[in-house]
């Protein structure tokens, strides 16, 4: 998580709160050290999107500023349109991918490893007309490749090349497919 994601996190954080969160609190809910969460929470009071109230001689209240909303909404619209962006690419690659195994006389794709794609895999595989089969283990891999002749082999975004100790004709990895841009 880069600053700018750990900042819009804080805010937002912040701000569905309601303000009624300690800073104890957030840094375990991000995942952040309490002194990182600190230096950051100035960070973004010195921008002006945080104000600070305080409550008592203990207690602070943490309010995000008009600013801050904004500030939320323009990183969230932006974070939103590459997503969309990518789930476009991913779509169009993944396509056109499935279109030459289909042409190549491939009669399924067997996924293997857990993927966030894999709802796209499926959906092309079936407007391809070819069958769809799916594994989180590597290791079952040679045994269902042994039963499924005329399947292409992908290895899902999850999988390391360690994980994969032999060549496997007719297969590749997903992340180099999408990567090969």
């Amino acid at each position: 998580m880069n600053s700018t994601e750990r900042e819009l996190n804080i805010l937002e954080q912040i701000h569905q709160s309601k303000g009624s969160i300690k800073q104890r609190d957030l840094a375990q809910i991000i995942g952040l050290s309490l002194g990182m969460t600190n230096s950051i929470m100035k960070r973004l009071v010195k921008k002006g999107w945080l104000k600070i109230k305080k409550v008592n001689n203990r207690n602070i209240q943490y309010i995000v500023s008009p600013e801050g909303i904004e500030e939320i909404t323009c990183r969230s619209y932006r974070y939103l349109r590459r997503t969309i962006k990518n789930v476009v690419y991913y779509k169009e690659t993944i396509s056109h991918f499935l279109t030459n195994i289909a042409h190549s006389g491939f009669t399924g794709v067997i996924l293997i490893g857990k993927s966030d794609l894999d709802f796209i895999l499926e959906h092309f595989t079936s407007q391809y007309k070819l069958d769809f089969e799916k594994t989180l283990f590597t290791k079952q891999i040679f045994s269902i490749s042994e039963q499924m002749s005329g399947y292409f082999v992908l290895f899902s975004e999850t999988v390391q090349e360690e994980e994969v100790s032999l060549a496997i004709p007719n297969s590749a990895f997903l992340r180099d497919i999408l990567i090969d841009r």
